[in-house]
């Protein structure tokens, strides 16, 4: 009888350490939400790439993350669509996936919140973390932040505050034309744009203000011919993806060689199509300095993917930065629950490959970092785009408290347990 419960107890202790070696190895699963088919395939396919290295470089190659799972990206195919990623965030829940990173498209990222705060008032204990690594509505922080969202990029306005003073100091610019994509976003850029410039430079006259279709217009030439009727000094535009692009060309072919400010012109194309057209021309404002890179760890990290993807670049270092400080967090409080990871990303303080310290604002998850406004250029440029021979050589760094803006309409209901 004692014989046959000693084997019983080893037999049930054999089951459990087995059970809980499977346990260990069971991957954390993060799903990566974004266009992988369409107009704007580039760019999320790009930031896939990113996130799966990034993934695999400082953690899956290293024996993975609390005691030896494995990082798995997931990757689901939005087609830039809010209803779209809302059946896919519906795949996502169905197969136990609680972080979901995405970031292109503010009206994607508003409708994947209000989805997501459904799930998790429906669901206790089995709540999704928005993972907002590039979607720059300031709504998401402001009146509709959550606790479940955390986002990695400067919000629209703290680019703009940076932006405008650096308009605003240049003398020879005394009009300026805002074009941009017909959604939240776009009209964030030109409400705001016209707002600052107003109150730093009321001299200055807007001299167009436009929308047009997002992912629709193929030739940009009517409204280029509408800037260059309209004399206007420079252009502010938020473009991304394939409208960035075909705006970037049409400038080209019509010959404007006025600035260009813009959030997302370059790389995935942008930079090879400007070329030597765009030298000199191009800026963008954008978070991590640009050319010269500033630490050789970010340069070995830099060197290291494009050995692995000749093709591609690393475009959004915001991605590594909200993966890093997701794992920070998870092997901080020996947890995968996005609550628990929640609790310890506020407030959380972290170094980036460059150097710079970013902070994760507990009171609305706004990231604060520095912000750098580039040029597009080939002199200078260690790490170009596209294989060009032409990237960014940052011009201007603000400091961290110039990119800062007040928390603003922000009530955030914070869960009990």
């Amino acid at each position: 009888m004692r014989t046959s419960r000693f084997i019983r107890h080893i037999f049930l202790s054999f089951l459990l350490v087995f059970s809980s070696n499977i346990y260990a190895q069971e991957p954390v699963r993060l799903a990566f939400l974004d266009p992988l088919t369409g107009a704007f395939a580039s760019i999320g396919n790009s930031g896939l790439k990113q996130l799966e290295f990034a993934a695999d470089y400082f953690y899956n190659s290293k024996g993975g993350i609390l005691g030896g799972r494995m990082i798995e990206i997931v990757p689901l195919d939005n087609k830039q669509s809010p209803t779209e990623s809302q059946l896919q965030f519906r795949r996502a829940v169905s197969e136990g996936i609680q972080y979901i990173f995405q970031g292109n498209g503010s009206a994607v990222a508003n409708a994947l919140n209000d989805a997501i705060n459904r799930h998790n008032r429906r669901n206790p204990g089995q709540e999704v973390m928005q993972v907002n690594y590039s979607a720059v509505d300031p709504i998401l922080t402001e009146d509709n932040c959550s606790f479940w969202h955390f986002r990695w990029d400067a919000h629209a306005n703290m680019k703009l505050n940076v932006l405008t003073d650096y308009i605003a100091a240049d003398q020879d610019i005394e009009s300026v034309y805002i074009i941009g994509q017909d959604y939240s976003f776009g009209q964030v850029v030109s409400d705001t744009s016209i707002e600052l410039l107003q109150q730093k430079r009321p001299d200055i006259e807007i001299a167009g203000n436009e929308f047009h279709p997002i992912g629709q217009v193929k030739d940009f030439t009517p409204y280029v011919t509408k800037i260059v009727a309209s004399g206007a000094d420079a252009v502010i535009t938020g473009n991304y993806g394939a409208d960035m692009v075909s705006l970037a060309r049409s400038i080209i072919d019509n010959g404007l060689d006025i600035p260009i400010y813009t959030f997302y012109a370059a790389y995935d194309g942008i930079t090879a199509t400007l070329g030597e057209d765009g030298k000199n021309r191009i800026r963008l404002i954008h978070n991590e300095v640009s050319n010269p890179y500033p630490t050789e760890e970010r340069k070995e990290f830099v060197r290291a993917f494009k050995a692995a993807n000749p093709n591609n670049d690393v475009t959004q270092p915001r991605i590594t930065n909200a993966l890093r400080m997701i794992v920070t967090a998870m092997e901080e409080t020996q947890s995968t629950d996005p609550y628990d990871v929640g609790l310890a990303l506020e407030d959380m303080r972290f170094t980036t490959l460059s150097g710079d310290e970013i902070w994760m604002r507990g009171e609305d998850h706004q990231v604060i970092q520095t912000l750098h406004i580039s040029v597009h250029t080939d002199e200078g440029v260690e790490f170009d785009a596209d294989n060009s021979g032409f990237g960014l050589y940052t011009e201007f760094s603000a400091p961290i408290e110039d990119s800062m803006v007040p928390v603003n309409n922000c009530r955030m209901r914070r869960p009990s347990r």
